[in-house]
């Protein structure tokens, strides 16, 4: 019998492939991601492992003509029940000497791969009454950060988009469930693919594994929660920064910056 589909974009490594791992025993999957052979791999796996039907599709979501073909693909999927908006990058430096073309393209994929995405899946989800879409946004949503402007900013984009998604979906009575899932540092190959040192950015403490953020993500959506920051440490962060004046949070985070140098 088949089962209800999960789709996770950026699911070739780190969250997207914890996600992946974790919904496998109870959904069909769909994963999109660049890297086509990580992407086979990890589908044979679990298909392997756990009998689910897995499907791969080795797409860049910056790419106009492979967004589309994604967003297609979940719009006529009659058994979607997840969306996971994972795919996602970051980068270091001061904005006005960053690459243009980067910065637009993190844009591209962080911001309208989202709309696209989750708008193909909502206009489904809400017919039905059912299904859920988890945005992967990130603490940088809440905390500033000097060299990565766009990186909190569009992370500041998704949870403010998932929070309206949530105030539209509670006008219609909608049953489908929106998140905000929003890390702290976490082992996976977002820092190496940048080269960055992760000794230097936050002590071990703050380190979080990929598998204990997506267990706080899933257990906060059976929930319904909208905003999930997984780790105590992070909840105290953003619980105390965000109620702060901003001229206030501001001198901190530059402080904290200027430390990290």
């Amino acid at each position: 019998m088949a089962k209800s589909l999960a789709v996770i974009t950026g699911a070739s490594s780190g969250i997207g492939s914890a996600f992946a791992r974790k919904l496998a025993p109870h959904y069909d999957l769909l994963l999109i991601a660049r890297r086509e052979g990580l992407l086979a791999a990890l589908a044979a796996e679990l298909a392997a492992k756990y009998g689910s039907a897995v499907e791969v599709i080795a797409a860049d979501l910056t790419d106009g003509t492979k967004l589309s073909l994604v967003s297609d693909r979940i719009a006529a999927e009659p058994g979607l029940a997840l969306l996971v908006n994972n795919a996602g990058f970051g980068m270091r430096g001061a904005f006005w000497e960053a690459d243009l073309g980067i910065l637009e393209k993190m844009q591209r994929l962080h911001v309208m791969a989202t709309v696209r995405l989750s708008h193909a899946a909502l206009r489904a989800m809400v017919a039905r009454d059912r299904g859920a879409i988890i945005n992967v946004a990130s603490v940088s949503a809440f905390v500033r950060s000097a060299g990565s402007v766009s990186y909190g900013a569009t992370k500041s984009w998704l949870a403010a988009f998932t929070e309206g998604l949530y105030l539209d979906l509670k006008r219609a009575n909608s049953a489908v469930k929106v998140q905000a899932l929003c890390p702290g540092y976490t082992y996976s190959g977002f820092h190496d693919i940048m080269s960055v040192d992760r000794h230097a950015l936050a002590p071990s403490s703050f380190w979080m594994t990929a598998d204990e953020v997506v267990d706080n993500s899933l257990k906060a959506l059976s929930r319904g929660k909208l905003v999930v920051i997984p780790g105590w440490r992070y909840k105290v962060i953003v619980s105390v920064l965000t109620k702060l004046p901003t001229s206030m949070r501001l001198l901190l985070e530059s402080g904290r910056t200027s430390r990290k140098r």
